[in-house]
């Protein structure tokens, strides 16, 4: 069972990051649950989507322990990694996260995912789907595929191109 917590500011996308997530592991024939909480502020304050996948039956709909914690802002990197265990994976956004927690992780991978959005799609609002990418090539959770269709079923008409071009540039800066 991987459970992955998507957290960052209000606006940032995340909630729709966690049910694209949640819907690509349904077409991969997986078991999903998706929440989401966020802060009183439309826009600005902390907010996160919260999946898990699971080949079997998930049991309680909420997460225990995180596998997997993406932060996208600094506010949400302290808030959102104190049960992240050591072995757990941490994935920032280097443009908004300079302090890591204290505690050590296994994987920590800092990424430039606001700045690659930016600078090769030219609007910071495909940092949600940039990040899903990274997720699904760090982790293997959801096969690229689902992931692929989920994200094209999701989005606005028209979009759908530059949307898998933010899919590939967040594997790619995996490597």
């Amino acid at each position: 069972m991987q459970q992955l917590r998507l957290s960052g500011t209000g606006g940032q996308g995340l909630i729709l990051a966690g049910i694209i997530l949640a819907e690509a592991a349904l077409m991969d024939g997986k078991q999903a649950i998706q929440s989401q909480s966020y802060g009183p502020e439309a826009r600005g304050g902390s907010s996160k989507s919260e999946v898990i996948i699971s080949e079997g039956k998930i049991h309680y709909p909420k997460i225990t322990v995180p596998n997997v914690v993406l932060a996208m802002s600094q506010e949400a990197c302290k808030k959102y990694t104190i049960d992240l265990p050591a072995d757990g994976i941490l994935i920032t956004d280097s443009l908004f996260v300079q302090q890591l927690p204290d505690k050590q992780f296994k994987k920590v991978y800092e990424l430039p995912i606001t700045h690659t959005a930016q600078d090769s799609l030219g609007k910071a609002l495909f940092a949600n789907i940039i990040a899903l990418g990274a997720i699904a090539k760090i982790t293997g959770v959801v096969s690229i595929e689902s992931l692929t269709k989920a994200v094209l079923a999701r989005v606005p008409k028209g979009t759908e191109a530059v949307n898998e071009k933010a899919l590939k540039l967040g594997m790619d800066l995996v490597g």
